[in-house]
């Protein structure tokens, strides 16, 4: 293969040991090619230039810069090389950092090589790259702050209604019938019928069964 179709691959890790270990895998892959391999963020801000890689397999953890700050200030020079970050530390802070920091995939260093060679093709096609533990991560991290949003849209929701409203909701989740409701609060069916429906549409619900459902999540009744 030539040189210039082979992946330009750069290492940075402040273990020589382990910078060692992925040249000498990597450099056994045919479409592969190390162009540089150093041991800080540091040199790999000074030198990315030169190295010009496609790819860069960096440390997070190193003297000095670490390897999220090598990562942003990479990125907002040089948007089109990919970087993997390689870590003995899977942790969400460093996840979401990584994130936020432009990273094109994320893995812990124990990775299998397939794997790694997966990762490396997929983020050359401008996809991102994550392995499954890392991916529930992200995603535990997604849905805790769905869920805390969709809270707060609920109370947000319960505070539209009007005092009048919260009667006819919590009389109606309870399994009283309009007329009754109507008795109860001497009013007609027919302004019941309104609440109900101005009640469904500032909760965003369909029908009398959500609402139920609704007054229960929120504790508006007790069963």
């Amino acid at each position: 293969m030539n040189k210039s179709e082979r992946i330009k691959v750069a290492l940075v890790d402040d273990h020589t040991l382990v910078r060692d270990a992925l040249a000498q895998m990597l450099q056994q892959v045919d479409d592969i090619q190390i162009v540089g391999s150093v041991s800080s963020g540091e040199e790999i801000v000074n030198k990315f230039r030169a190295f010009n890689p496609d790819v860069i397999l960096m440390d997070i953890l190193m003297k000095g810069m670490t390897g999220i700050e090598a990562t942003r200030w990479i990125k907002e020079r040089t948007s089109t090389i990919k970087v993997i970050l390689l870590s003995s530390e899977i942790k969400k802070e460093f996840v979401t950092a990584g994130i936020q920091a432009g990273i094109d995939g994320y893995l812990p260093k124990d990775v299998e090589k397939e794997v790694l060679l997966k990762a490396i093709h997929t983020v050359l096609t401008g996809e991102k790259f994550f392995n499954e533990a890392i991916t529930a991560l992200v995603f535990e991290d997604f849905y805790n702050k769905e869920k805390t949003h969709h809270q707060a849209q609920r109370q947000l929701q319960l505070t539209d209604l009007t005092n009048r409203e919260m009667e006819v909701l919590a009389l109606i989740a309870s399994g009283k019938s309009n007329k009754e409701v109507a008795e109860q609060l001497f009013i007609s069916i027919k302004t019941v019928d309104t609440h109900k429906m101005h009640i469904l549409d500032k909760l965003g619900l369909r029908n009398t069964a959500e609402l139920v459902k609704y007054a229960i999540k929120n504790n508006l009744i007790t069963l």
